[in-house]
Order: C-alpha cells, then structure tokens, then sequence
C-alpha cells in the first residue's frame, strides 16, 4: 500500500507517494538524499539516525514516514546557515568532540535539542541528555565539552537553532 506523505525538510517542503512501511531515516537517506542522517544499528538504539521532528529530538529509524506528516524535520544538512556552521556543529569541531564521525550528526541533533531554560546543564545532566546516543570511539568528554560550549553559544544567540 502507498501513502503520500508531505513535511518540511530543512525548510523546503517535500512531498512523496511511499510504500506505508518507509521509515523516516529511508525517505531521508534515499529519497532525499540527505546521508548525513546515519543508520547504525536499526534498532534505535544508537542514535546515528538521530534528527528534529517539530524541535524534538527523535529516531529516524524508528518512525514511519507517514508519522512525520505535516511536521518539520531538521537534519545535519540542515544546521548550517548562510555557509557558516551552526553554533553545536562549530563546537564539535573547536572541542574535538569527534573521532571517526559516525555518531556526530545524532550526537550533534540530540545536543540542539537540549533544554537550556534553566541555563547551560552540567555535565552529568548533558550525559544524561545523550543518553541513547553511542560514540563507539571515545570517552564521551570531548563531547560532554562540545555539548557545553554549543549550548552556550546557541543561549547566547536566543535559542535552540
């Protein structure tokens, strides 16, 4: 059976008659193109297909296409602006919060999506928030660093993106 499914991908509205079982992560990656939203493990448990959905920070291979209907979806691709990294990308970089990349685009869309209402979280708290997000190279304190320094350099400029 086929569905249309039509959302807003990086701020251009997209639109596609999709077999109903297409995951999200598959309509991104394969229809889209959009290959930094990784595949890691298809069991949602590792993070690498991590994007926003409406702000929130959700697993692509675990939704259907269809349940992004009319929502708004920000990947990797769509952080950058004007040609300038956006503020978490530009603090994995300056941090070394990397080593090989595979999990930096989850680690970095899980990171924006932090709540920093109450100011920039500690470290244990920023942990916490990754959670479900799993770097197979590092101790994680390069990117517990990055995180910080993303997140006060986006409070800085009045929010999340």
């Amino acid at each position: 059976m086929s569905v249309h499914v039509s959302l807003t991908v990086n701020g251009a509205p997209v639109a596609a008659d999709l077999p109903a079982e297409t995951l999200l992560v598959d309509f991104l990656r394969n229809q889209l193109r959009l290959t930094g939203t990784h595949v890691g493990c298809d069991t949602s448990q590792c993070g690498a297909c991590t994007v926003l959905l409406d702000g929130r920070a959700v697993k692509a291979c675990s939704l259907l296409a269809v349940q992004a209907q009319d929502a708004t979806v920000v990947t990797i691709e769509g952080l950058a602006s004007d040609g300038a990294l956006h503020p978490m990308q530009a603090a994995f970089r300056e941090h070394h919060g990397l080593q090989c990349g595979f999990c930096t685009p989850g680690m970095v869309m899980s990171a924006c999506a932090i709540d920093t209402t109450g100011g920039v979280p500690d470290e244990a708290a920023i942990r916490r928030a990754l959670d479900g997000n799993f770097c197979r190279c590092t101790g994680y304190h390069n990117i517990v660093r990055a995180v910080q320094s993303g997140l006060a350099a986006m409070q800085a400029k009045g929010g999340r993106s």
